[in-house]
């Protein structure tokens, strides 16, 4: 490790900067708002720039540097001129005067470099490459900038709050870190995330009454999407990786679970094949939270589009548990764009239907004539077994044969197949070919605009 990160206390110090470009500027401002005293030396600054240096007690010449510029005494000498050899002629002078600099273009030049920051006040995460390429560490500030929920600045003032008091209630320094763990991974962190700043406080409150208390547990159902781990949602994929417990169904595809920790247990049905009962995977979510365990119910799809989440949180409420639900991308969302079809359009399709095609008695006994309408898509779910029976009703109720119909096998992962036909004979399709759950069945015009609009294969086929 050529540099050590540091976060230093700047207020009030003094610091020298060399140049009146943009860069210049952006590190003058960077250390003015670290509380820095700064001195400007530039053929040109901005006349904002000269009078916020100005209030902060700093001095500012227009003029070209010049040797004694960087005298000693400085905390830090920044070198961002446009000229390379006054750069170097800059870090010359701050080493013999033992102040430490930062060399504009070769950071390898000086002592310090500037890492990108992600500000969540007052926490601050910094991501540097050594010098080797600021680029790639601007770009990982910018994901860890999309994955920190703002609200972590709130969080760590509420423990900054706190800190005394932990440690006046947990003198053990262990115990004492396990608990903030389990404070800032459970209900306080949750209910901070979610603007119930005050809950989360009382919550803190009490717990550090009972420190040595086991912490209450919580149940996170989470729609994992259609398949490709790239379309969780940020908060989906925070609270799965500090989960203790992860119950997933079957339709989790391999690559989100991949991405998870803690303990996994498979709690998948099959049609006719329940490995384990609803009713046990209730008991499970309740007996999990009761033992103090961060529980995620992991379901492909949305929890509440045919994925039984409503009775799931039914029990939970009734149980006094407490529980969160974070949608996910649903099937038919996915699974279409994928697919290259759009569930609506405007020349097309102006509604669309989603039916699940697999009713609690395992039929497919739906309203036929209702799902019969111009200008509609329909989307079924849960549908492979049932889809000769799908099809023969559907033109029975009057639906014309030649309406354009898919079947989406493994939708939005690199195993998606796309079976495209019409609706008189898509029926017997399993019969010809062998496809693999899961899959949805997309009916209606939309379908035809698949050739065109097919994204996803044309990648996959280019690559």
């Amino acid at each position: 490790m050529k540099y050590l990160p540091l976060h230093l206390d700047f207020s009030g110090r003094r610091c020298v900067v060399i140049g009146g470009g943009a860069l210049a500027e952006r590190r003058a401002r960077q250390l003015l708002e670290a509380g820095a005293r700064v001195d400007l030396v530039a053929l040109e600054a901005g006349r904002e720039l000269r009078s916020l240096i100005a209030s902060r007690g700093g001095d500012v010449a227009l003029r070209g540097y010049m040797p004694g510029d960087v005298a000693a005494g400085y905390a830090l000498a920044v070198a961002a001129t446009d000229d390379d050899e006054t750069n170097r002629r800059v870090a010359a002078e701050a080493a013999r005067n033992r102040v430490p600099v930062n060399v504009a273009g070769e950071a390898a030049r000086g002592d310090v470099i500037f890492p990108a920051t992600v500000e969540r006040a007052p926490l601050t995460i910094s991501v540097a490459s050594a010098a080797a390429s600021p680029t790639l560490s601007r770009l990982l500030g910018a994901r860890i900038e999309a994955l920190v929920p703002a609200a972590y600045g709130e969080l760590a003032k509420l423990v900054g709050k706190f800190r005394a008091r932990a440690k006046e209630k947990i003198p053990d320094v262990r115990e004492r870190a396990q608990f903030w763990e389990n404070m800032l991974q459970g209900a306080v962190a949750e209910n901070v995330f979610s603007g119930n700043a005050a809950e989360a406080e009382a919550q803190l409150s009490r717990a550090l009454e009972s420190p040595s208390e086991h912490s209450a547990g919580e149940v996170y159902l989470i729609g994992a999407g259609p398949g490709d781990p790239d379309l969780l949602t940020l908060r989906a994929l925070r609270l799965l990786q500090q989960a203790d417990v992860v119950l997933y169904d079957r339709l989790v595809s391999p690559e989100i679970l991949e991405k998870l920790g803690g303990e996994l247990i498979h709690v998948g049905k099959r049609p006719a094949d329940h490995t384990v009962a609803q009713p046990d995977i209730n008991q499970m979510l309740s007996d999990y939270a009761r033992a103090g365990k961060r529980v995620a119910r992991l379901k492909g799809g949305d929890p509440f589009i045919f994925g039984r989440g409503g009775e799931e949180i039914a029990h939970l409420a009734g149980e006094g548990i407490p529980f969160q639900v974070i949608p996910g991308i649903t099937a038919a969302s996915g699974c279409a764009c994928y697919a290259g079809i759009p569930l609506t359009h405007r020349d097309h399709a102006q509604s669309v239907r989603f039916v699940t095609g697999q009713l609690r008695d395992g039929g497919v006994d739906l309203d036929w004539p209702s799902l019969v309408a111009p200008m509609q898509t329909l989307v079924f779910y849960m549908s492979l077994r049932g889809l000769p029976l799908i099809c023969e009703n559907l033109q029975k109720a009057g639906m014309d044969a030649s309406t354009p119909a898919a079947l989406i096998e493994k939708g939005t992962t690199p195993r998606q197949k796309v079976h495209a036909g019409t609706l008189g004979d898509m029926g017997n399709l399993t019969e010809r070919t062998e496809v693999r759950a899961p899959t949805i069945f997309i009916v209606g015009a939309v379908v035809s605009l698949r050739p065109e609009l097919g994204w996803f294969e044309a990648a996959k086929n280019t690559g």
